[in-house]
């Protein structure tokens, strides 16, 4: 495999470390200090890092009482909470190997993870991840016990393999007491190559693999991203994503663990903007997804607005896309138009960035799938770093950041510290660091096809500019070969279309055919709010987008699209999907990633409808 181009940042000497040690080391120099922050009854709690260590201790000792030994794994799903992480450095403290499941998932998903991973522990939050568990209970016999933090609704429910997580803390106060040292003994045990976590991918082509990564992993990628964009004691996150997923776990778990700052958890699922506006964290991460959903939020808000406020507004969003571009191209800003910036900030991006809770934000992160130029343009301009950052779970989240101030659109920055980065002969980027995972839990094959001499083949096509800065230009296996033999990367399409307020999300079809075509999903909001202004009779989501006017107004942001695009590009025919597409279908993932191949396959009859 021939190099095409090659990065390589400075060797920083980075010393190994275990998830235990430093923990450990964190909380004996800050263990007052505010950990994490939780809601209830409509009012914050804290929680100080010596609460943490404490019921993370208990718990870790109780599980080891009752069998638990180093090696061994233990599930947890559940929604973001206090008693979700405090579980998982329990598990992982004592030698153990924590796996999150995504709340979301169908019985039938959580059985897979429970029985393919062996674990002999399950954490579940409520009634409702339990009833889960019954489907299969008779089905995972290396499983002991079930272990609730959230007992509403369960009072009067008996189960020999069934305890309360207060029970189970109780249990492990006592063991501490007849066995001190025993956590402790437990700790020291521990090496920076043993498994920490199983992170179990999303499996948009297929069922998921279990992504096996180290203490070394782990601890390694907060010092890495530290160093590229610089972490404070004083920094607060608010953790809404999945746990399970990598990305959350780096910036609700791995990353406080060294840095000491505050996560704030969600109240439920459906407060996220509630909450944001609450806490105003320091550090914004999310999926593209919430990022375009805040943008089509603030567009359907200032179409409603008089039509002085829109004509302010546009003005100071030109203003400060002049600024962005300019930052953007490594270029410094005249006088005048720092002077311009600044009273657009004043009038109007001061107040929008208070009303959504950013004001305080200080980088912004979007990552797990791409995201828009034209999205990370506009935050750009109402002066928010939102920058992109590439990378996978196979290589503990990250691969790429941008360097603070020096972003470039279209770019997901360059290598981060300790990391290698070349491109394959075939276009296909190859990475190697100490943040690359041990393999897939019992899949040698798969292994073997994803680590090649210690390089991981992420699957994903790209290059690396003259700046070292990398751009991603699709999925290998998702590039398009037409029936004219030309190649196409539908990502770049897609992105493109997805720039459109009224566009959702989009899957470009072409492969072996004489033209492209593509299935789109509409910006259900948008949409809605163009059909009222436009009096557009409808009663359900299908009769919306069967409808005639809102089928032209698409065709007009294709039309746009088109325009920017080589004509063998163009898509030529499109078709609106008639339904909304859904985790529970199996459709997205949980991250909101489409599964193409489902996708694909579930509408195959309208796609052979436009040929």
């Amino acid at each position: 495999m021939e190099e095409k181009e090659s990065m390589a940042m400075k060797n920083s000497n980075t010393k190994f470390e275990t998830i235990p040690e430093v923990f450990s080391k964190t909380v004996a120099q800050n263990g007052s200090k505010v950990a994490m922050r939780t809601k209830d009854l409509g009012l914050w709690h804290d929680i100080t890092w010596d609460e943490y260590y404490d019921k993370a201790k208990k718990i870790g000792s109780a599980l080891v009482s009752m069998g638990f030994e180093k090696g061994d794994s233990a599930c947890i799903i559940g929604d973001n909470s206090f008693e979700w992480v405090m579980a998982d450095m329990g598990i992982q403290c004592t030698g153990g190997v924590s796996v999150g499941v995504y709340a979301t998932n169908a019985w039938q998903q959580v059985e897979y993870v429970v029985d393919h991973c062996d674990a002999k522990f399950l954490f579940v939050e409520n009634e409702e991840q339990l009833d889960k568990w019954l489907m299969f209970k008779d089905r995972v016999p290396l499983l002991e016990k079930v272990i609730v933090w959230d007992t509403k609704g369960l009072l009067a429910f008996n189960d020999p393999m069934v305890m309360t997580f207060d029970g189970l803390v109780e249990n492990g106060s006592k063991v501490c007491k007849e066995q001190p040292d025993l956590f402790e003994n437990m700790q020291s045990k521990v090496t920076p190559d043993d498994l920490a976590v199983i992170i179990y991918t999303s499996g948009t082509t297929g069922p998921p693999k279990g992504a096996m990564l180290t203490h070394k992993n782990v601890t390694w990628m907060p010092v890495a991203i530290d160093a590229a964009l610089k972490i404070y004691k004083s920094d607060n996150v608010l953790s809404f994503l999945p746990l399970c997923h990598i990305f959350e776990r780096l910036f609700s778990v791995f990353i406080p663990l060294k840095y000491v700052y505050t996560v704030h958890f969600v109240e439920k699922p459906d407060t996220v903007m509630q909450n944001m506006i609450e806490v105003s964290p320091t550090v914004g991460y999310a999926v593209p997804r919430i990022w375009e959903k805040y943008y089509s939020n603030i567009m359907i808000k200032m179409g409603d607005a008089t039509w002085f406020k829109r004509f302010i507004f546009n003005i100071a969003l030109k203003i400060g896309k002049k600024r962005a571009d300019l930052i953007m191209d490594f270029k410094t800003p005249g006088l005048v138009q720092i002077l311009l910036y600044k009273l657009a900030w004043f009038v109007v991006f001061r107040k929008l960035k208070e009303r959504l809770g950013f004001e305080k934000i200080r980088v912004a992160i979007s990552a797990a799938a791409p995201i828009s130029k034209d999205v990370l343009r506009f935050y750009q301009s109402i002066g928010m770093n939102l920058i992109e950052v590439y990378g996978q779970t196979e290589g503990t989240a990250g691969a790429t950041i941008s360097p603070q101030n020096k972003n470039k659109f279209g770019a997901v920055g360059k290598a981060i510290q300790d990391l290698e980065m070349k491109i394959a002969d075939d276009g296909e980027i190859l990475i190697k660091s100490p943040g690359v995972f041990k393999g897939y839990y019992k899949a040698k094959k798969a292994t073997d096809e994803t680590l090649v001499d210690g390089w991981l083949l992420t699957g994903d096509v790209g290059k690396i500019d003259e700046d070292g800065f990398l751009t991603i230009t699709d999925r290998k296996k998702d590039i398009i070969v037409t029936a004219g033999g030309k190649n196409i990367t539908p990502q770049y399409i897609e992105n493109k279309l997805k720039a459109s307020i009224y566009i959702n999300d989009a899957v470009v079809i072409g492969d072996k055919r004489k033209f492209l075509s593509c299935l789109i999903m509409i910006d259900e909001d948008n949409v809605v709010k163009f059909a009222q202004d436009n009096k557009v009779q409808f009663s359900t989501y299908k009769d919306l987008t069967c409808n005639e006017q809102v089928i032209e107004l698409i065709n007009k942001e294709v039309k746009n699209v088109n325009s920017t695009l080589a004509r063998v590009e163009n898509i030529r025919k499109f078709t609106l999907l008639p339904k909304r597409l859904y985790e529970e279908d199996g459709e997205v993932t949980p991250t909101m990633k489409i599964k193409r191949q489902f996708v694909n396959k579930a509408f195959k009859d309208l796609i052979e409808a436009m040929y």
